[in-house]
């Protein structure tokens, strides 16, 4: 429902109750002046009703561009998810490429002006502005994709995206003929060290001769930089190339290059059908329906929030005909193990890249091990930047 058919609803309303009201008085006279307040009081009871059914505005703050077809695309599908299940209940817009850092305050805070009561705020950059604009608007419910700070008012919340990266690397493993992989990284954030190092402990399963090398971008969207990476890792070496950037543009390197690429956050096997090993896939739906319902049922609460496979938000599709069967039943294999909770890609013994125990045998890394990461282990090359 928009705001326009509200009004008219409304409007149609009153008109009818005056031409109701209009009649009685002409026939009944007198006698029905007495009825008067009761009819002033269902006045008032029917706008509130016609209120109370105006639809919930639900806003999206991005990163990059609709049309990545990675991230971003992921988030914008998940929104498409709200309106298809709450239909006339909800109301929702986006505002794209806002950069993270102050310009993200200003957006945030028109988004409020403009009515909006539930806010998602979809990359990690977004944290402090929306920590402020939250505080100021304690009415509006504010939900920030992978950060760590929450407020009365302010949820965060993430998918294990280094659980779809640990299944990417188990093909990489089974496909690279070099044994060097290559990883084009976006911003030495934990979220993307841990996918990296998650993926080369992925590739190691199958492969212990693994070595992964690394090109920073120090952004999540920028093709040309993306094509530049991927590129100059082919040149040392790799020939299974992983990505943690929102284009298609390393898999599209990859392609031209005759090499193996993976798709990151959507399915993108269309930009390189012959490079394209596999797509690690985000399904943001079903927390953004969860989010949504309980704002509308008046349950949402503050708290932290991290989905992976078991909840069906992350998923290795698209899976190439080129890769092995028994490779395969491998990723089948930890998927189910994923799911069930029988299997655990952070359990020790896993070292550093000096050689020494990050996880001492049997050892299982909890959410707050994952979410501090941020060091390489064996096997990735180089040295992770010091940062933006």
């Amino acid at each position: 429902m928009t705001s326009q058919v509200s009004k008219r609803a409304l409007l149609k309303w009153a008109g009818l109750a005056g031409v109701a009201a209009t009649a009685a008085l002409v026939g009944c006279g007198k006698k029905e002046e007495a009825a008067a307040p009761a009819s002033a009081a269902s006045d008032a009871a029917s706008v509130a009703a016609v209120a109370k059914s105006e639809p919930l505005k639900i806003a999206f703050a991005y990163v990059g561009p609709v049309g990545d077809a990675g991230w971003t695309y992921a988030h914008d599908q998940g929104r498409q998810a709200i309106e298809k299940e709450f239909g006339d209940k909800v109301k929702t817009t986006f505002v794209e490429k806002v950069p993270e850092g102050p310009d993200a305050e200003r957006v945030l805070r028109d988004l409020v002006s403009q009515g909006n009561k539930l806010i998602f705020g979809t990359t990690f950059g977004y944290m402090e502005p929306m920590l402020k604009v939250a505080a100021d608007n304690k009415d509006v419910k504010f939900e920030h994709a992978t950060g760590y700070k929450t407020a009365d008012n302010m949820r965060t919340y993430d998918s294990r995206t280094y659980e779809g990266a640990y299944m990417a690397g188990v093909i990489a493993g089974g496909m690279t003929k070099t044994n060097v992989l290559g990883v084009v990284g976006s911003i030495p954030i934990p979220e993307v060290i841990r996918n990296i190092d998650s993926f080369t402990l992925g590739a190691q399963s199958v492969n212990p001769k693994i070595k992964t090398k690394v090109v920073w971008v120090n952004g999540w969207f920028d093709p040309p930089k993306e094509t530049e990476g991927a590129q100059s890792l082919i040149n040392q070496g790799a020939d299974v190339l992983f990505q943690n950037t929102d284009s298609p543009a390393v898999l599209q390197t990859a392609e031209k290059a005759g090499k193996f690429a993976f798709g990151w956050d959507s399915d993108m096997s269309k930009f390189g059908p012959k490079a394209h090993l596999a797509s690690s896939i985000i399904n943001w739906g079903p927390y953004y329906i969860k989010a949504t319902k309980d704002v509308l049922d008046g349950t949402w609460k503050t708290g932290a929030v991290w989905w992976g496979v078991k909840e069906g938000a992350i998923d290795l599709v698209s899976i190439s005909d080129q890769v092995p069967a028994d490779v395969k039943a491998k990723v089948d294999a930890v998927k189910s193990g994923l799911k069930d909770g029988s299997f655990v890609i952070w359990k020790g013994p896993i070292k550093g890249q000096d050689g020494k125990d990050v996880l001492a045998k049997d050892a299982v890394a909890d959410d707050g091990f994952l979410h501090g990461i941020n060091f390489y282990v064996k096997g990735v090359e180089g040295s992770i930047p010091s940062g933006k």
